[in-house]
């Protein structure tokens, strides 16, 4: 028994630093491919140019955006120095703008962080573990399936109450579901591969295994995945605000906006539809960000 513990540790020591080297191929691989994707370049540089925007926003807004004077509401983009002009309470839009980018991006990304941290989690122990507890966790994670993501959130978020964190609170328990079926499938497609039946030969517990392991192979699927959810995520939680359900005035964030606007749409169209560009911009630019990254982590490529 010793020599075969000798030889199955002999096999570890050496099949790890190979792993650890295709490792850094593969990830210097990707970033090679990304720095041939135009378009997901020019994606990504939009994100962060407007999330740089929004934290920013109290250097850039050049007003305060609750301070606002009936007798200049819905102005045109330019009127004495509001460049996009102003909303239906007088209020400057670029500084609405900037201002509510900032409820939207937290509103949109804080639910995916939990979901891929909790979910992530319990799909890897249902994949590695399998047996009962996979059962227990995956049969569970499909009663969410039962009904519509939006709906489900809409029940959640109004059974709650209206709120900031409580549409935060709905969304997340929308997106756990997905990302634990995620991380299940590919832990499932790892855990039985050489290095982890090595690591396993060697005495190593279950928890170290998918620690140092498991978790290196499986996090670029559960990202990439995760970054399409941040899309959804922002629209679902504007669609929330825009029905009352989300964030309340007189916070400005792009749903509200495009809530309170709807009045404005016939005299001052422009104004009505700025939310919604964002709100577009944001949601396109993180799917293609995702197409982008999951073709150059795909090693057909």
């Amino acid at each position: 028994m010793t020599d075969i513990s000798l030889r199955h540790s002999d096999t570890a020591r050496a099949i790890e630093p190979a792993r650890k080297a295709e490792s850094l191929g593969y990830w210097s691989g990707v970033g090679q491919r990304l720095r041939r994707d135009p378009v997901t370049l020019v994606c990504i540089t939009i994100l962060i140019l407007m999330l740089l925007a929004t934290v920013f926003a109290p250097l850039l807004a050049p007003y305060d955006p609750l301070q606002g004077a009936m007798v200049r509401r819905l102005k045109p983009p330019g009127f004495r120095g509001h460049w996009l002009g102003t909303d239906e309470l007088g209020r400057d839009m670029l500084t609405r703008l900037l201002y509510g980018g900032r409820l939207s991006w937290f509103v949109g990304i804080t639910p995916v962080v939990v979901a891929t941290l909790i979910g992530g989690m319990l799909g890897m122990t249902a994949g590695y573990v399998g047996g009962k507890v996979n059962m227990l966790i995956m049969r569970t994670t499909d009663v969410f399936y039962a009904f519509p993501s939006v709906l489900l959130a809409v029940a959640i978020s109004g059974a709650l109450g209206p709120g900031i964190y409580n549409a935060i609170t709905a969304l997340t328990i929308v997106f756990i579901p997905p990302m634990i079926r995620v991380s299940e499938s590919v832990t499932t497609s790892v855990r039985n591969l050489e290095f982890v039946d090595a690591a396993r030969a060697t005495g190593a517990g279950a928890f170290r295994i998918m620690r140092m392991h498991v978790l290196p192979n499986v996090l670029g699927p559960i990202f990439v995945y995760a970054t399409t959810l941040v899309s959804v995520s922002m629209i679902l939680a504007a669609g929330m605000s825009f029905i009352g359900l989300g964030v309340k005035p007189p916070e400005a964030e792009w749903g509200l906006m495009l809530n309170t606007l709807r009045s404005a749409i016939y005299t001052q169209p422009l104004l009505a539809t700025l939310p919604g560009v964002c709100i577009f911009m944001t949601s396109i630019c993180f799917n293609l960000t995702s197409d982008g990254l999951r073709t150059a982590m795909d090693v057909r490529n």
